[in-house]
């Protein structure tokens, strides 16, 4: 098994200032770790890379197919999305696809994660809404799987809905953990999230794309949806769609809050889990970048998209260059 370095300093001149340190764990599709940083066994909430497996139950239930959604409708309910006009249109369609409106929505209002979602949001006058809030589209998917199923709309977040429950036996089948031994708590968007072994997560993404790959329908259909709209997954400038877009598809991302991130290659049927252990958004972006070089799925000379997010500026208040965040090896 590999062991790698994947710390990243930010260095102030030629001073190392800060030191974040990042986990990681990589794992095949039969369990095999494959490689790892830190401690690959660390326990930490899946946050929003949980999405793709959160969704699968209502995939499963023909609710999806019911309302004739496609790569648009499932790329967004597995997006932490920028807050885009792009977005906002899709989730506000996928509302009304299932008889459903905005209020309906359980999470909160905040500003666009993109800065083209902050600089349209502004020039339209229009108040934000909650169809601003990056999780909108898995929370109008778990909506219209409540809807579908008859179940009460009303606390369709809250952990004990038949939604979560479903939810809850996805991750438990797809990372192999005993879905008692699961803790739970509650994301920012306030649906439940769960908290699993960085090599667990691994697992979960190995076997998402071995089981595309192999043309399994579910997840065959969430690997095309991500592959086919990067863009909905995060938006413009989002790490997740920019690596996709130059990837051409052969990386499936997932970014999850507080420093947590999960990568799928389908064609060699391995998972990434990183964790930035003090959430550093800065940290995990270079992490995995540099996971993905380790592991040869990137050149060591990447595009100058990428590039900014392996070695980002650090810049004072007039906008000068100060120094550099970047992995220390």
């Amino acid at each position: 098994m590999k062991t790698v370095d994947l710390d990243v300093i930010a260095v102030r001149g030629d001073t190392v200032e800060s030191r974040h340190r990042v986990h990681a764990a990589v794992v095949d599709h039969s369990a095999t770790m494959r490689a790892s940083a830190g401690d690959p066994n660390i326990v930490t909430f899946w946050r929003s890379c949980a999405k793709p497996f959160q969704l699968m139950p209502w995939i499963a239930s023909g609710g999806s197919d019911a309302l004739g959604w496609s790569h648009d409708e499932l790329a967004l309910a597995c997006a932490s999305h920028g807050g885009e006009p792009e977005h906002i249109a899709i989730a506000r369609k996928m509302l009304a696809d299932a008889d459903l409106d905005e209020g309906d929505l359980a999470c909160g209002v905040h500003e666009p994660l993109s800065r083209r979602g902050v600089r349209m949001a502004e020039k339209s006058g229009a108040a934000l809404s909650r169809l601003h809030n990056n999780c909108s589209g898995k929370h109008a998917a778990m909506l219209a799987f409540a809807r579908h199923s008859k179940w009460s709309l009303l606390g369709y977040e809250k952990r004990g809905h038949p939604v979560q429950r479903a939810a809850l036996e996805s991750v438990a089948e797809w990372t192999g953990v005993d879905p008692e031994r699961i803790p739970q708590g509650v994301d920012g968007c306030a649906v439940v999230t769960f908290a699993l072994p960085l090599d667990a997560m691994a697992l979960a993404f190995a076997r998402l794309g071995h089981s595309s790959r192999n043309g399994d329908e579910i997840p065959t259909r969430i690997v095309a949806a991500m592959q086919a709209r990067p863009f909905l997954v995060g938006g413009t400038d989002r790490f997740d769609s920019v690596l996709m877009e130059e990837s051409r598809g052969s990386i499936i991302a997932k970014v999850g809050a507080e420093g947590v991130h999960c990568v799928s290659i389908p064609d060699e049927s391995i998972g990434l889990a990183v964790k930035a252990e003090d959430g550093a958004t800065r940290a995990q972006h270079a992490a995995v970048l540099r996971l993905l070089q380790h592991l040869g799925h990137l050149p060591n000379e990447l595009g100058s998209k990428l590039a900014a997010f392996l070695r980002a500026p650090v810049l004072n208040t007039r906008g000068e260059e100060v120094g550099t965040v970047a992995p220390a090896k």
